[in-house]
């Protein structure tokens, strides 16, 4: 079901029983004067013109990556010196792709720049058909393999359900470890030094410290303890250990690239340009390409920990010039809403009842903190991971986010 087409037969993720918590709208004693964060978020400071350290670390990205005619000379640079590390290889270059607008287009510059892209998928089955029609286009019309990781959909239902039975926000942790490890993988099996990544700080922001958490180790201890860890085992699920992760940085020398923080990114303006040039298709909204992604944006974190994501893009579109506040406003007073099949999918394909999805729904809110992580390790290795930072080898976000010293 087309989400955009069928908006009448959505439901508002606030239906139901639903924690007071979740009825706050926009009610909040504290919001920045520039961005549509309030005080509610977490490791938010606010300086004496009220605006949030989130907006100035925006403006730092911003000063670090400039756009214009400074951001095409880096990014022509940049790709001379993939293409020199590629001579004699197959591919120059691993692209991550999800049939998503900024990894399609982030597909379509790399191309532009005259490199050899080897496409990269992880298949958590739970693709929509836009997406899947979506990536097929891409590829055939820019000429386009694909390395692509299925993982056997019963085993990723189970790590889906055993995610939410442990009551922590990070349900999605695993896809995006999935997809990293599938990436690196590629890079790998073809001795290929550079990866790129389709996020922008300009118009996806930074998540906010303390919302979510992701690391190998915290999934297999969620699996381990809420999942059939004991049939399943994690057998073809990719995924990523300290490690491997180490060993792909430091041994392989793989270094992660976000080719979009140099381009002067506009949204809107690309989607139009992708239909027109390759047929691409919108699919509703950030991050709905993917169902299960589809339900746990507009419906699970909405209803389960009173957690509107649409925050995160919103206000970087506000600090980046896109979007003025008071329309960021007024969008995020419109409840998230979500295809009814959609949600009746998710229990049906994790063996929820109606009732057990209520109370699974309900039942007390936990964090990673709860679980074996290695979030201890990585603030031990500070110095390593700056040290990685500057040599491009990981985002200044994972820096920031996962080796600071934060109760949060």
């Amino acid at each position: 079901m087309n989400t955009a087409e069928n908006a009448q037969l959505l439901v508002p993720a606030d239906s139901g029983r639903l924690p007071e918590e979740s009825r706050r709208c926009l009610a909040s004693k504290r919001y920045c004067a520039r961005c549509l964060y309030d005080d509610r978020t977490p490791a938010i400071v606010f300086d004496g013109k009220g605006v949030c350290n989130y907006c100035q670390l925006h403006d730092q990205l911003d000063a670090e990556y400039p756009t214009g005619i400074a951001g095409e000379a880096k990014l022509r640079a940049m790709a001379d010196e993939i293409r020199a590390h590629g001579r004699g290889k197959k591919f120059d270059v691993v692209v991550g792709v999800s049939g998503g607008c900024d990894s399609s287009y982030l597909l379509y510059k790399v191309k532009e720049l005259g490199l050899r892209p080897l496409a990269a998928h992880f298949d958590n089955t739970w693709n929509s058909t836009i997406a899947v029609e979506n990536i097929h286009r891409m590829l055939e019309k820019l000429d386009v393999e694909l390395f692509t990781h299925v993982v056997d959909n019963e085993e990723y239902n189970d790590i889906y359900r055993a995610f939410m039975l442990a009551g922590v926000p990070d349900v999605e942790a695993p896809t995006d470890i999935g997809l990293a490890a599938t990436i690196y993988r590629a890079a790998e099996k073809y001795g290929i030094k550079y990866t790129v990544e389709g996020h922008s700080f300009r118009t996806e922001g930074v998540a906010p410290l303390g919302w979510f958490y992701m690391d190998g180790k915290y999934i297999n201890s969620v699996v381990k303890r809420f999942g059939n860890y004991r049939q399943h085992r994690l057998k073809t699920f990719p995924n990523l250990s300290l490690t491997q992760f180490l060993r792909y940085m430091l041994v392989s020398r793989v270094q992660r690239i976000r080719p979009l923080y140099w381009i002067d990114y506009r949204k809107e303006e690309v989607k139009k340009f992708l239909t027109d040039e390759f047929g691409w298709q919108w699919y509703g909204g950030h991050h709905l390409e993917n169902r299960f992604t589809a339900f746990y944006h507009s419906y699970f974190l909405p209803r389960r920990f009173g957690t509107d994501m649409r925050v995160l893009g919103y206000s970087a579109l506000v600090r980046s010039g896109q979007m003025t506040r008071g329309e960021g406003s007024r969008l995020l007073q419109e409840p998230p809403m979500c295809d009814p099949e959609i949600i009746e999918m998710v229990k049906t394909r994790l063996g929820f009842s109606d009732d057990e999805f209520e109370r699974m729904m309900t039942q007390p809110k936990q964090t990673y903190r709860e679980f074996e992580t290695y979030k201890p390790t990585f603030e031990r290795l500070r110095p390593l991971f700056w040290l990685m930072y500057r040599m491009d080898m990981i985002p200044k976000s994972f820096y920031i986010k996962y080796t600071s010293r934060t109760n949060i």
